[in-house]
């Protein structure tokens, strides 16, 4: 393939690349521990460790509980839905003074000018887009832990990138000495999902700080920050700043968790303007978003009193699970997310026919031969239903 078709080519799959490479890889008592393959040298092995269960007939089960896909199950604030319902007859319009007005607004907020930031319709848009422009016409590979989030992943290796995948640590956070262990000269990329999917769970924010400002000196590093918005205010610690700084870091953020507008499509990567310029040189990152979607976003932006009130019924909710997996015996995996994970001693696809033979949609993995479950947080009668029908079904 010549570069005009290869460049042909990547315009047409940017507009097109969907739910397919969204896949991921995958306290109350003792937390289950992460699983770790080392060679003989102690030193983690970069191989995929894991599969994911597809339940059967899953476009045809009526769900009671929807519990697979990490939605927020209160929004999206009010202020968001009269705001888009109020341009829904503007829908014949391209948002481009509108778009340009979101982005001052996300500037301001995260203390950079808006040369730093491009939109996208979510942010895993915006993940594929940097996985398929920056490893499509010279490969290379990109270095991730293992399980997490693969959108990105998936798609640089449909382009032709290598993924060199990290075991998380014990205590299921990233580990960073051997993630940049694993950079080598045909490295363009170290992705970090903090906090992690399909885990829950989170890696230290000034450790993670110093790593990002030491390995951007030698390739970019991409941080998505999706769930960054269920920790307390204070904990918050996102790489922003670094970019302000100077530093070749990429921040995702995104309006379809906290916000809950997973089905109105907006999110945003902040990075600095020349990484910027090879996406936006490709594909223009906000032509995906519809005008209503962006005065939704706005308005979600000063519904604080929203955004504070589903923090605290995810936590009434998840502290539910949590009392209600320890009575029943299982393990679980503290979680700084709006799902959860645990392990299960079923066969992971007969326990996901089986939930979903009830009505309650989960995700089910295989990680190096345990089989776990993946939970979203739904509402608090969401989650007696998943509790009753995980009863049932565990025995």
């Amino acid at each position: 393939m010549n570069s005009i078709n290869r460049r042909t080519w990547l315009r047409s799959s940017l507009m097109t690349v969907g739910g397919a490479a969204l896949l991921p890889h995958l306290s109350f008592g003792e937390t289950a521990k992460a699983p770790v393959m080392l060679d003989k040298e102690g030193r983690a092995l970069y191989s995929p460790f894991f599969k994911e269960y597809i339940p059967k007939n899953v476009h045809e089960v009526a769900l009671k509980a929807k519990l697979n896909a990490n939605e927020n199950p209160y929004g999206p604030s009010p202020k968001a839905v009269a705001a888009f319902r109020e341009k829904a007859d503007l829908g014949n319009r391209y948002a481009w003074k509108e778009l340009f007005d979101l982005i001052d607004k996300i500037a301001e907020k995260e203390g950079v000018s808006r040369q730093h930031i491009i939109m996208g319709p979510g942010s895993s848009d915006l993940l594929e887009k940097f996985g398929m422009v920056l490893f499509f016409e010279n490969g290379g590979n990109v270095v991730s832990a293992d399980p997490s989030y693969m959108s990105l992943m998936k798609v640089a290796e449909a382009t032709g990138a290598e993924w060199k995948p990290v075991p998380l640590k014990e205590d299921w956070s990233h580990d960073l000495d051997a993630m940049e262990k694993a950079i080598d000269s045909k490295t363009k990329l170290v992705y970090i999902c903090n906090p992690n999917n399909p885990t829950g769970t989170i890696t230290d924010g000034d450790a993670l700080y110093d790593f990002c400002s030491r390995v951007s000196e030698k390739v970019p590093v991409f941080v998505d920050e999706a769930y960054l918005d269920f920790l307390p205010e204070k904990d918050q610690k996102s790489m922003v700043s670094l970019v302000s700084k100077g530093k070749n870091v990429i921040v995702a953020r995104t309006f379809s968790k906290i916000h809950g507008m997973a089905g109105i499509r907006v999110g945003y990567a902040i990075g600095l303007p020349e990484t910027l310029n090879q996406i936006n040189k490709i594909t223009r990152g906000g032509m995906g978003i519809t005008l209503p979607s962006v005065y939704a976003a706005q308005a979600s932006m000063d519904d604080l009193e929203f955004q504070k009130k589903t923090r605290k019924l995810n936590n009434e909710t998840k502290d539910y699970v949590y009392k209600s997996l320890k009575k029943m015996g299982f393990e679980y995996v503290p979680s700084y997310t709006n799902f959860m994970i645990f392990p299960i001693a079923m066969e992971g696809q007969a326990f996901l026919d089986k939930m979903y033979a009830q009505g309650v949609g989960v995700r089910s993995f295989n990680i190096l031969g345990k089989n776990w479950c993946r939970v979203s947080m739904g509402t608090m009668d969401e989650m007696k239903m998943f509790t009753a029908a995980l009863q049932d079904v565990a025995g």
